[in-house]
């Protein structure tokens, strides 16, 4: 299938650029990876989302895998609408904030309280706030890959379209000061961690804060070792382990990473999923943890839109909607069958590509066979990651513009467009390989 031209989204593009820097408002959706100009998307409905000039596109980023029911499935759309007719903000307390805080707190076994806020960045800069107020200590450990949001002490050695900038500060404007509390170590990597855990410096940590499942270098899982020894390792120094499953809570099983695993952290971030299709996140974690935030505790956080009613409701439904039986197993059996002739193709023809999916999640790695953290993407070949995302755009088919991203299967996503996907991919393999 050919897409129709462009024009109106190149004109609004270039319109966009005039008033907003780089022509965005995340450098995610700036496609400056691929050379191209921005989807300038109208509208959205189930697996597809369609541009303003009229094409559509099969959609696997799925609002950077905030969507597991697709796009505006009828049972949100329909709750949502209800509460902006009673009101779309109150500054105050509402009835949803404690339905899906209970929810989440009866889904969770490391969650006794949960505070909401309004994106992932803020989740995270919340918890490190919390694990310093909560420990005394200064100290703050995270590893190379990972994004943590855009906070400025966790913005060293950052993931997802932060990976290009500088490899020290992942950004100008942040002092070196602000990152001296911050210690980045490699993903995966058990002897450099156990030796810094034996280092005196390791008594200072207040927190060490992960993506138990990366997303954001693509989906790199933490290998179950690496996990369970950085667990005890925070436990014998008295530092607070922060699970940052922003994309995972949810999304790779009901109780995230930390069910798959079965290794729970002091505090849990979440995002995405649980607001619904709208903006929410929220920081977890024991009651004594979670009790140091004022007005109870010293420690500050506060929020105009903190616990907005349109998006409690909307996380509220969705939560509820995925305690339905066979909710994650429909959503594994299709990314399973979905990608495997795929992986078949790349065995049978012994391809320099890696796949790795947990769940809904999935990541086509070109130029590597194995992929553990940061250090293994240097063998990536973007070039052909180019061309290979431009090739499915032309066919009608979205995936994120980065090869350090995650795509994501929805339940919305239908058999034909996934046997579509699959078929194109193929194709461009045997076009790039045969």
């Amino acid at each position: 299938m050919k897409l129709k031209n462009r024009i109106k989204s190149k004109k609004l593009y270039e319109e966009c650029l005039k008033v907003i820097p780089s022509g965005v408002n995340s450098p995610a959706r700036s496609f400056s990876e691929v050379n191209t100009c921005p989807l300038v998307i109208d509208s959205a409905k189930g697996d597809l989302i369609f541009d303003v000039d009229g094409n559509s596109y099969i959609d696997f980023c799925g609002a950077w895998g905030s969507l597991i029911f697709g796009h505006c499935p009828d049972f949100v759309v329909q709750e949502t609408i209800k509460q902006v007719k009673l009101g779309t903000s109150f500054g105050t307390v509402t009835p949803f904030e404690e339905k899906i805080a209970r929810l989440i707190v009866e889904t969770y076994k490391s969650v006794d309280k949960v505070r909401f806020v309004s994106s992932g960045t803020e989740a995270t800069m919340t918890a490190i706030r919390i694990a310093r107020g909560y420990t005394g200590k200064k100290l703050i450990v995270k590893f190379s890959g990972n994004y943590h949001g855009h906070n400025d002490c966790l913005l060293m050695e950052s993931g997802s379209s932060a990976s290009d900038l500088d490899v020290t500060a992942t950004s100008s404007g942040i002092p070196v000061e602000v990152i001296s509390n911050t210690i980045s170590l490699d993903y995966n990597n058990l002897s450099q961690l156990e030796t810094f855990f034996d280092s005196e410096k390791s008594d200072q940590i207040a927190a060490v804060i992960i993506e138990p499942i990366a997303g954001n270098m693509g989906l790199i899982p933490a290998e179950k070792e690496f996990l369970s020894q950085l667990r005890y390792f925070c436990t014998k120094k008295e530092s607070l382990l922060i699970f940052d499953e922003v994309i995972t809570g949810f999304r790779a099983s009901l109780e995230g990473a930390q069910g798959l695993y079965d290794i729970y952290p002091d505090i849990t971030c979440f995002g995405k999923i649980i607001g619904g299709g709208f903006p929410a996140a929220a920081v977890g974690g024991k009651e004594q943890i979670m009790d140091v935030l004022a007005p109870k505790g010293k420690v500050f956080q506060a929020g105009t839109l903190s616990g907005n009613p349109v998006a409690m409701r909307a996380g509220y439904i969705t939560l509820k909607a995925l305690l339905l039986d066979g909710i994650y197993e429909e959503l594994e059996s299709k990314t399973k069958a979905f990608l495997k002739p795929i992986q078949e193709f790349i065995i049978e023809k012994d391809l320099l590509i890696t796949i790795n999916q947990i769940g809904s999640m999935f990541t086509i790695f070109f130029g590597s066979k194995n992929i553990r953290n940061k250090i293994d993407l240097n063998h990536l070949n973007n070039k052909l990651f180019k061309q290979f995302f431009l090739f499915m755009l032309e066919k009608g088919i979205y995936f994120p513009q980065s090869p350090y991203e995650t795509s994501f299967v929805s339940i919305a996503h239908e058999e034909k467009s996934l046997l579509k996907t699959s078929e194109a991919i193929l194709n461009f393999l045997k076009i790039n390989y045969e």
